[in-house]
């Protein structure tokens, strides 16, 4: 764990749909349609008030967010963030687009703490090392900006020990503002 300002930033291993927090992500599909992988997960275990929500918001865009109640799980909601497909071009922008946006949406929403999967590194073949290093400098530059989070996981499921090599975050990191 570190601290981001006032945040924890931790990196978990573990079941998201198991963790109590105030939003999961959800590696979403343009089409939110809650298919298989960390989805398969949510909706099996949330229950179908979450699709069915889904299935009103309808289609969004690689990098755009959207939530949704967390049905039956442990978390209140669910946001649902449309990673890219690795080789379709300008993947690490996107990525980042899709992260920075769910922080976005809950600050907006008031929440306190959520927690991530490593979106696109399932069925969208997106590398998990390079994962991680877009993820968590994206939520480390967001952090440091204010917000009312104050807990933020990262899910690496499929890591390897070289996953965290690239990523020697000393264990409190000063903002611009503190230093």
């Amino acid at each position: 764990m570190v601290k981001i300002g006032k945040t924890s930033l931790e990196l978990v291993q573990g079941d998201m749909t198991d963790m109590d927090c105030d939003a999961i992500v959800n590696a979403a599909d343009t089409d939110l349609v809650l298919g298989g992988g960390v989805a398969g997960a949510i909706r099996r275990k949330g229950g179908p008030a979450i699709q069915e929500e889904c299935s009103k918001i309808g289609r969004i865009e690689v990098g755009e967010t959207a939530i949704t109640t967390g049905g039956n799980l442990k978390a209140k909601y669910v946001i649902h963030a449309v990673g890219p497909r690795f080789g379709e071009g300008d993947e690490d922008r996107k990525l980042a687009s899709a992260t920075l946006n769910s922080l976005r949406l809950a600050d907006r929403h008031g929440l306190r703490s959520i927690a991530f999967p490593a979106i696109s590194t399932g069925v969208f073949g997106f590398p998990v090392d390079r994962c991680a290093s877009v993820m968590l400098s994206t939520a480390i530059s967001h952090l440091c900006e204010g917000h009312m989070i104050e807990q933020t996981a990262l899910s690496l499921q499929r890591h390897t020990p070289q996953t965290y090599d690239p990523i020697h975050t000393p264990r409190h990191t000063r903002c611009h503002e503190d230093r």
